[in-house]
């Protein structure tokens, strides 16, 4: 699935109505016009030497076809057979796919852009009336390169927007369908709608009216038809005329793209005469099963991604601690919550020193427990202030803190997260005081020590990898979550056994994972250009190899800019994409709520694909479930997994059908 031209540098000529293309480092060019076809439209349907797209099936104008949300699509991606879509879902889960629509010909009078096509969504309804609302549970988002490579997903508007195509250029609508945690299970159909338009079609005040508006006028064209009608069997030559005149073009406006999402599903085609008018449109038929299930609304493994509130206060020119500020974290977090991760703010100090925390503001402060409390929330951070200033002010804050904490119930989320990757000696007794002071008033604390080696300067042992796997000897009992790199492991599965037979799980000791600047290709992790299903396989990399938790240090740490809208830059020495997995909105319009990236996407699946299993080894143990993901070929190890998507529909659909068809099992 994956495609040839996914590194093909993205055409940034022309204006996009309703659109800006972001600045971006690094890329440059415009389209090569490869595969350009000029098919022969005929001139009867030539304006002043343009198509006119009304007279014309858009199907003549331009390719469409869907792809499965683990493809890279890219701009030189070759056309396929449109064929309906079927996607299959549990409640409180997200299910996604791609529209690829590639230009055939020109239509545009505008130097640089092939033609103008309206995008159309209609909600998708069961057959006992239920609905998946478009703009809600269905939405759409163009999918932009970064740096030549399909990655940040900006939305569209619901239910109708408009986008230009480029000459020999293939571009991408992301479908997502989030199915509410109380939808009622069935099977849902709609339909999208892409309709090659005239140049200023967008433009005009139609296009400006609300769905309400659309409907109410669509109600009463509708009206009108119905008495004019009627008039038909008039005697008078001149009324029967003029009433088919009118109904003729009161059919036409209700047969416009613009209120196909207003028609009732038992309108008659007949009543319509269609067949006397050319459809223009291309109609792509969308139908998601609803499973009897429910992913659980708190993540059973805790992800847990930082967020850095010094970049958010540089790119927004934020004071920190201002109201602006603190609206600004509330919206970080409640966006990033909805992709089954608990966040935490984080702010570097010297040597890897990290202020970490979830909530912004104080334990006794009626929003906190909005955000400790929230059942989206599968872990959180607790600032340990004295990171910062390590004054007795300080120290009586951490105190008041844990004591407000330890009195609620959700206390057995709390980790401290004090010190990134400690390498020596002296940074590991740093770690020893810091929790040994936490745990003089809170002995039930929680403290996450990431590291990839064992110190420098402790005779541990002769072998690199002995002395990382002595690091909980050395730590015990002040870290009670080892979180190690996927790096140190590469492909050598078998190494876990020997990291996890040096923890006492009988003590509270756990085992997370994270990934940083490594693995590198072929292993999972989530660099731009990475394929779609390595992104995915992070996830199903952590449920085989046991690790209760995972933590990504950063999701938005990108160069330092001071303007919201400014130029967007990875870290220089990083991977391209490596600490990225939103973008600013405001570098692509004027909303600031963030972009979600493709990766991003993606780990929401391998997130929701690890409650799946979970659920199998409920009922089959976990050796089982290892054996269906072998026999379905999705994941083996971090060299063998799935290339294609096709197994991992298969392995979804295993687990439904062996743990829910007659069984009664509870899932949420």
């Amino acid at each position: 699935m994956e495609s040839d031209g996914a590194l093909a540098a993205p055409h940034l000529g022309g204006d996009m109505q309703n659109f800006n293309v972001p600045p971006i480092e690094g890329v440059a060019g415009g389209g090569t016009a490869y595969g350009w076809e000029h098919e022969d439209i005929g001139p009867g349907h030539l304006t002043n030497g343009t198509i006119d797209p009304t007279k014309v099936q858009s199907a003549d104008l331009l390719h469409v076809w869907c792809m499965p949300s683990t493809a890279n699509v890219g701009q030189q991606e070759s056309p396929r057979p449109l064929e309906p879509v079927a996607l299959l879902a549990a409640r409180n889960e997200r299910e996604s796919i791609q529209i690829a629509l590639r230009p055939k010909v020109s239509w545009s009078t505008s130097s640089g852009i092939a033609g103008a096509v309206q995008i159309q969504s209609t909600d998708l309804c069961s057959s006992t009336g239920d609905r998946l609302v478009v703009g809600k549970s269905v939405t759409l988002r163009r999918v932009v390169s970064i740096l030549g490579v399909p990655d940040a997903l900006v939305p569209l508007d619901a239910p109708v927007s408009q986008i230009n195509l480029f000459p020999g250029e293939t571009s991408t609508i992301w479908v997502s369908v989030t199915v509410p945690y109380d939808q009622p299970p069935g099977q849902y159909e709609g339909q999208i709608i892409v309709t090659a338009m005239k140049p200023d079609a967008g433009r005009s005040a139609m296009s400006c009216l609300s769905r309400d508006e659309k409907h109410q006028l669509y109600k009463e064209l509708k009206s009108c038809l119905d008495v004019i009608e009627p008039l038909d069997d008039k005697p008078l030559e001149e009324a029967v005329n003029r009433a088919k005149y009118a109904t003729s073009s009161l059919k036409n406006i209700l047969l416009l793209p613009t209120f196909v999402e207003c028609r009732d599903d038992h309108t008659s085609s007949d009543a319509m005469d269609e067949d006397n008018i050319i459809n223009p449109s291309i109609s792509i038929k969308l139908s998601v099963t609803v499973w009897d299930f429910t992913l659980p609304l708190t993540p059973s493994l805790p992800a847990v991604f930082g967020v850095s509130e010094t970049v958010i206060e540089d790119r927004f020119c934020l004071q920190h601690g201002s109201q602006s500020w603190y609206d600004a974290l509330d919206r970080h977090f409640e966006w990033l919550l909805q992709y089954r991760i608990s966040p935490f703010f984080c702010r570097w100090g010297e040597r890897m020193r990290v202020l970490a925390y979830t909530c912004p503001w104080p334990a006794d402060h009626p929003k906190a427990d909005n955000y400790y409390s929230d059942p989206r929330l599968a872990a959180y951070a607790v600032p340990y202030l004295p990171i910062l200033t390590c004054t007795d002010t300080a120290k009586d804050s951490l105190r008041r803190e844990v004591e407000v904490l330890k009195s609620k119930s959700h206390w057995k989320k709390a980790y401290f997260y004090l010190w990134d990757e400690p390498v020596n000696l002296e940074q590991y007794d740093t770690i020893r005081n810091m929790s040994s002071e936490i745990r003089a008033y809170a002995p039930d604390a929680r403290v996450l020590t990431t590291y990839y080696c064992g110190p420098s300067g402790a005779e541990l042992s002769s072998s690199t990898f002995e002395a990382f796997v002595k690091v909980p000897g050395i730590l015990r009992p002040h870290t009670q979550i080892f979180c190690t790199s996927e790096w140190v492991l590469g492909s050598r599965e078998d190494m876990v056994k020997d990291i996890v037979d040096e923890l006492q799980p009988e003590n509270g000791e756990e085992w997370w994972t994270y990934v940083c600047l490594g693995p590198t290709d072929p292993h999972p992790n989530w660099h731009l250009g990475m394929r779609g299903t390595q992104h995915r396989a992070v996830m199903w990399r952590v449920w085989k190899e046991g690790g209760t938790g995972f933590l990504y240090w950063g999701a938005n740490c990108y160069e330092k800019a001071t303007v919201p809208s400014a130029e967007i830059k990875f870290r220089r020495g990083l991977p391209p994409g490596d600490g990225v997995l939103f973008y600013p909105g405001e570098v692509f319009s004027s909303s600031n709520e963030p972009v979600a990236s493709v990766r991003l996407e993606r780990i929401l699946s391998g997130l929701q694909d690890i409650e799946y299993l979970k659920l199998y080894s409920s009922k089959y143990g976990k050796e089982e479930a290892l054996s269906l993901m072998e026999r379905r070929g999705v994941y083996l190890g971090p060299e063998r997994y799935t290339l294609d998507h096709g197994p991992i529909d298969l392995m979804r659909a295993d687990i439904y059908q062996a743990c829910n068809f007659g069984t009664g099992i509870p899932f949420a």
